[in-house]
């Protein structure tokens, strides 16, 4: 045999091995990110590799493609590192030979994703980036040093890649899916979870927070109102937003069944809270170019506002474009929303009720530093949560306000008979 990649060279099998734990080490990850993002069993914690609005993970974990029934796309990249660990470690012809067509299937993929993510998702996983930089070099060492094919061109691509691979695929594809089916069921347990005990610790987290005070100036621009004062509705909810942040998108989504499923018990004030230093000197940089003009579009005619800001996430990407923007503001007809000092000093005097919050972190000067935060009934949630986490905490606060009818009793009383166990 004149070349291969794993039974010739020690260096070589060890730089394999390294390819390998690189892909299942950030699989790992992305898993374990995956699984914290969509299931967070707490209220305190945040992604550690959310940098900006690009450089982020949780786009990515909560894509349409993260998982497929409840397998997440990590799993498959966990898999393809320990495959390429063994066969460093236990080398073989056949291995190296099944390896080597997984590695150029596997980068494929990645370009795929690296395509999905930046051009779709607009936005771009670490966790993932270093799959993918692992997954790479995985690629460029099997196919300049692996096994070489008996024949050349696409006969030999065919005989001794993939018609020689087919058994030892077919073995490793049943236990692959077998471990997959264990995903599938730990994810159902996972969301089971989200509905019993967890749900009833966050409820507890959230009533452990302290309370904070409403902004001197609520918005006048509400996306719910089940009263006339802000104040009187059972459900009180100040959100501050951009337009262009991802994980508001993802609020928006769960607003919207909250908004639906709590008709005529719920107020909600749209605080808006662009992350561009263009209006905004909270940040250092313009992290959502653009959403300072989206702010001003939709807060030029208080009539327009709710129709404007469900067209602005419904249309999220579309919205990044100047063009769209101008076409937006056309659209209803406040194109001079852009040019009107009085719109503007309006948002920026509610973008300045952000600064009236204590420190919640060192790294920034004041109490409101990023988006989404939602103030519900007085406490604070920076971020976002599961569905079931917020339908919990909106439970919990209706169930303390609610007062009893007349006959009907706030506990239940019952005694168990222990005479009888003692007999």
């Amino acid at each position: 045999m004149d070349r291969s990649l794993t039974l010739r060279s020690y260096w070589l099998r060890f730089w394999s091995f390294l390819a390998g734990l690189g892909m299942a080490v950030f699989s790992y990850l992305t898993i374990d990110h995956f699984f914290q993002a969509n299931f967070p069993e707490t209220i305190f914690t945040g992604a550690f590799c959310d940098i900006s609005a690009f450089f982020n993970c949780d786009s990515s974990a909560y894509s349409s493609i993260a998982h497929f029934q409840g397998v997440p796309l990590g799993y498959w990249g966990l898999v393809l590192g320990i495959l390429v660990m063994v066969g460093a470690v236990l080398p073989s012809v056949r291995l190296e030979r099944v390896n080597k067509l997984l590695s150029l299937l596997n980068a494929l993929g990645v370009i795929s994703l690296f395509i999905y993510s930046v051009f779709f998702l607009k936005s771009l996983c670490l966790l993932c980036s270093g799959f993918y930089v692992f997954s790479l070099l995985n690629f460029f060492l099997f196919w300049k040093y692996g096994v070489r094919n008996e024949y050349p061109g696409l006969y030999g691509f065919f005989r001794d890649l993939v018609f020689g691979s087919i058994k030892p695929l077919v073995v490793i594809g049943v236990l692959t899916l077998m471990g997959a089916y264990g995903f599938h069921l730990f994810y159902q347990a996972k969301k089971d979870a989200q509905l019993g005990g967890v749900a009833t610790k966050i409820v507890k987290e959230f009533y452990s927070l302290e309370t904070v005070k409403n902004p001197s100036l609520i918005s006048p621009y509400w996306t719910a109102r089940a009263t006339e004062k802000f104040e009187e509705a059972p459900i009180r909810i100040i959100e501050y937003g951009d337009f262009l942040c991802s994980d508001c998108l993802f609020l928006f989504k769960q607003l919207e069944r909250i908004k639906k499923e709590y008709a005529g018990k719920i107020n909600i004030a749209f605080q808006f809270f662009p992350l561009e230093a263009k209006c905004n000197d909270v940040v250092d940089k313009d992290k959502h170019p653009g959403s300072c003009d989206l702010s001003y579009i939709a807060a030029y005619d208080p009539s327009k506002f709710l129709q404007i800001h469900d067209e602005i996430f419904r249309n999220f990407e579309k919205a990044k474009n100047p063009e769209w923007r101008l076409q937006l503001a056309r659209k209803y007809g406040v194109e001079a929303a852009l040019n009107d000092e009085k719109t503007k000093a309006l948002v920026r005097q509610i973008i300045e009720t952000g600064k009236e919050y204590e420190k919640t972190s060192e790294r920034f000067p004041y109490g409101i530093r990023s988006t989404p935060t939602i103030i519900i009934n007085n406490r604070m949630i920076i971020g976002t949560l599961p569905y079931a986490h917020l339908k919990a905490i909106i439970e919990s606060l209706l169930t303390e306000q609610e007062k009893p009818a007349a006959g009907e009793s706030r506990f239940l009383e019952n005694w168990v008979d222990t005479r009888k166990l003692k007999k």
